[in-house]
């Protein structure tokens, strides 16, 4: 049989496409895990083991430093194993489209973000504590109506960077291998990346690693939803970019302040500002110079420009894929 040579940016494109249709594929993983979790599987047996309470703070940095190599490292050596093992066949192809739809979390991040809007509109405050903390790490029962509409926006803006953005972009540079190993250190950062004293040393790490490998994704985010806020109604591209550059270093996070503050601008909002945590109070300076009195209908509106962000990046991806295989007559 002749080998079937399919472009990556053609499969990119494909699992994009397939996530926006069916999203997480619940009639799949109710069946089998999925990666994510078997992820999280996997580095909660290697906090157990190697993140005990009676080991001093030296040597739980060492082990937490051991276990993202080792973890991300293996990631990546089967990201390459798939990869090359779904060469050359058409169903070797959609094998790697479909991975790329069930790692990306497009439509998912959509699905939760509303599900707060819904249910702030529905079942009032406890309704959107409820739909936020599935989504947030902060204390929803210190949040009022305003807090929780702001943590949604703010979730929406982080997680397009780490949850779409980023995932797309180490799939562009580095294929599957790339992809496996993104995810599995941002499934790290989410889990013991942390500043308890729990995780400070052993989650030392996985929040470095993290930071590192959103460097270049998080002011990309920011880009893609000051383009969106072109396209938005009652929306600022230019307040967006402008904010996005002044206040885009100003986060506790070295990436998350790129997209806040771009959608802060866009939205003519504040986010951020001090905020609780388990581990204590973030005492972080507002993003942008607006009202820090969101409502439902400012969620509302993130979510538009959320999906015309992916659709713009969706459409980059296609521009450059038929930039480079269709040839115009002369």
């Amino acid at each position: 049989m002749t080998p079937v040579s399919v472009d990556p940016l053609l499969l990119l494109i494909g699992g994009l496409a397939l996530d926006a249709l069916f999203g997480d594929m619940p009639a799949i993983f109710r069946h089998i895990p999925h990666p994510i979790v078997l992820a999280g599987r996997v580095i909660a047996f290697f906090d157990r083991k190697l993140n005990r309470e009676v080991r001093g703070e030296g040597s739980r940095r060492e082990r937490g430093i051991v276990t993202v190599i080792v973890l991300v490292g293996g990631a990546a050596v089967l990201g390459l194993a798939v990869e090359r093992a779904c060469r050359g066949s058409l169903s070797g192809a959609a094998v790697e489209a479909i991975l790329i739809a069930v790692l990306v979390a497009q439509r998912s991040l959509y699905e939760h973000v509303a599900a707060v809007a819904v249910a702030l509109n529905t079942r009032g405050l406890a309704g959107g504590r409820e739909a936020v903390r599935h989504i947030v790490g902060r204390d929803p029962m210190s949040l009022d109506a305003h807090g929780v509409a702001r943590a949604a926006i703010e979730s929406l803006a982080e997680n397009f960077s780490d949850g779409v953005v980023a995932p797309v972009f180490w799939y562009l540079l580095l294929g599957l291998p790339g992809l496996f190993a993104y995810k599995m250190a941002n499934t790290l950062d989410s889990m013991i990346g942390h500043r308890t004293p729990q995780y400070r040393s052993f989650g030392w790490a996985a929040a470095r690693l993290d930071d590192i490998l959103n460097t270049v994704p998080a002011p990309l985010s920011g880009l893609l939803l000051s383009t969106a806020a072109v396209f938005a109604k009652n929306c600022r591209p230019g307040r967006a970019l402008m904010i996005m550059l002044r206040d885009g270093r100003k986060h506790h996070s070295p990436n998350a302040g790129w997209p806040e503050s771009a959608m802060a601008g866009a939205l003519g909002l504040a986010l951020a500002g001090p905020r609780r945590y388990p581990e204590g109070l973030v005492a972080d300076p507002w993003l942008g110079d607006g009202t820090a009195r969101a409502a439902t209908s400012d969620v509302t509106r993130a979510l538009r420009l959320y999906r015309l962000a992916c659709l713009i990046e969706g459409g980059l991806l296609l521009g450059a894929w038929l930039a480079a295989h269709v040839t115009l007559p002369v």
